[in-house]
């Protein structure tokens, strides 16, 4: 009788070669979870602050119509529900990156006043570190004072901001040698506060503008923004009211 010829063998044998290398393939090229991409860079509860800081670097390269949600979590490398997660809107995360400006801000302006001099000096020490702190962050700056854009009830930016305007009222009190709460302002008080405020926010903004290049221009060489802002303060700051 002749044999039968042996149909199991090849099969076999081919199909196994084609199943282990696309699989392995499959497994290695496959992205990971939107959980695996937000924890794998950030230890427990450091991706807050991780998403803070990508949103201000987009903020100072991008400016405010740059940073949205999506931008911030490209910038930080995770998820794009990540920021969302955190912070529930685009409000939510631009006050509290505004917050952050505020305590940034109200940091320099209290190095500035802890310097010694008269209240006057110390005054305009505290205006000309206002200004340093908008050029050195100009797109935080300008958030900062976007109330549209920001939720001032949120307690970390409100308790920023007013601690802000605080110290404003305080340095305006000790240029007048007298003491100003910012609870309760006279007319008088409140018409320093504004000038003041006014003056130093002014300036800033035309100087962020590029809107003084001409009047620097006009002036002798030697003189720069500085020293125009300087001799504005000694002119403005502390000047009782009517004069």
């Amino acid at each position: 009788m002749a044999r039968k010829p042996n149909t199991v063998r090849a099969p076999v044998r081919r199909a196994a070669p084609n199943i282990g290398p696309s699989r392995a393939v499959r497994k290695k090229s496959a992205p990971r979870s939107a959980g695996a991409r937000e924890n794998a860079p950030y230890h427990h509860g450091a991706l807050h602050d991780a998403l803070l800081e990508a949103a201000e670097r987009v903020l100072e390269r991008e400016g405010l119509a740059g940073l949205t949600l999506r931008a911030v979590a490209r910038e930080a490398g995770v998820s794009h529900a990540a920021p969302t997660h955190h912070f529930g809107d685009l409000t939510g995360l631009v006050s509290e990156l505004a917050a952050i400006g505020f305590r940034q801000f109200n940091a320099a302006m209290a190095a500035a006043g802890s310097t010694g001099g008269s209240g006057l000096e110390k005054a305009m020490a505290r205006a000309k570190a206002y200004v340093a702190y908008a050029q050195a962050h100009p797109g935080m700056y300008g958030l900062m004072f976007r109330t549209e854009r920001l939720d001032m009830t949120r307690p970390s930016l409100h308790e920023a901001a007013s601690a802000a305007f605080a110290g404003l009222a305080g340095a305006i009190g000790a240029s007048r040698h007298e003491q100003i709460s910012e609870q309760a302002l006279s007319l008088e008080q409140a018409a320093a506060i504004a000038r003041a405020w006014s003056l130093v926010h002014g300036f800033t903004m035309l100087l962020l503008d590029g809107r003084l290049a001409d009047v620097l221009r006009r002036l002798p060489k030697s003189t720069d923004a500085e020293t125009l802002l300087d001799a504005m303060l000694r002119s403005s700051v502390g000047r009782p009211s009517g004069q």
